[in-house]
């Protein structure tokens, strides 16, 4: 593989973004992320003092939905992380005593869009500061599927629909209500869909509106095949740590 360019063999497997005088660039990094939801914690107060001795990034959310349910997200450059440290962190104390819950389990990576000027900002650092931001502790994860009679229409069409579907994002993120995280899932996720989105704001509710109005859009109405489930939380602890 070249350096840093993900190209063997004329293969070229990087990120792609390109500068304002249309130069493109490349970058062979990305960022993993993993959420685990568990069960059956009748005490959240062992876990972040835990975590505060660990030295990868992570968030713990408490659940909306589950009186005794948390989850935890960390995210890695390296996919080792999460058969090695991760696994073998989650198989100790204080979190072996917890119920997994797997159909939770949502894993993905970080993509650029090809118009992306700073790769590694936008693929790297944005997504970890968004996470452990405190003042956008709530959030909604869920992964979706896309239809195939998406793929069947044209580029141009495409981009319609999908800058219908970022412009009310966009219009929420301006207005301080949220912002979102996209992660890829090809060949990564148990049920086969195609992303992870969490929706991150200060509040729950804009959270829930940025979906409901999100219903409206073509994407959703015509070329969603699956989305969900869901999980819903807030964080009680969040710590970016480095790149790794």
């Amino acid at each position: 593989m070249g350096q840093g360019l993900g190209v063997t063999e004329g293969l070229d497997i990087s990120e792609q973004g390109r500068t304002a005088d249309g130069q493109v660039v490349r970058l062979d990094r990305r960022l993993f992320m993993q959420l685990h939801v568990f069960g059956e914690c009748l005490n959240t107060e062992d876990l972040p003092e835990s975590l505060r001795e660990q030295s990868f990034g992570s968030v713990l959310y408490v659940d909306a939905l589950d009186p005794q349910g948390v989850a935890l997200l960390t995210f890695s450059e390296d996919p080792n992380f999460f058969v090695t440290e991760l696994r073998d962190y989650l198989n100790r104390p204080p979190f072996v005593g917890l119920m997994p819950k797997p159909e939770l389990t949502m894993f993905g990576r970080t993509y650029a869009l090809g118009n992306e000027e700073n790769l590694e900002r936008m693929l790297l650092t944005r997504p970890r500061e968004k996470v452990c931001d405190p003042q956008w502790p709530w959030a909604i994860w869920y992964p979706l599927r896309r239809a195939g009679s998406f793929e069947q229409l044209s580029a141009q069409e495409q981009r319609t629909i999908l800058m219908e579907h970022g412009g009310i994002g966009h219009a929420y993120g301006r207005a301080g209500y949220g912002t979102d995280i996209r992660l890829a899932c090809y060949g990564l996720d148990q049920h086969d869909n195609d992303f992870v989105v969490a929706l991150i704001g200060p509040e729950l509710y804009p959270l829930s509106s940025i979906v409901q109005r999100m219903r409206k859009t073509k994407q959703t109405s015509l070329h969603l095949e699956r989305l969900g489930p869901f999980f819903i939380g807030k964080a009680i602890w969040q710590n970016p740590g480095e790149i790794r």
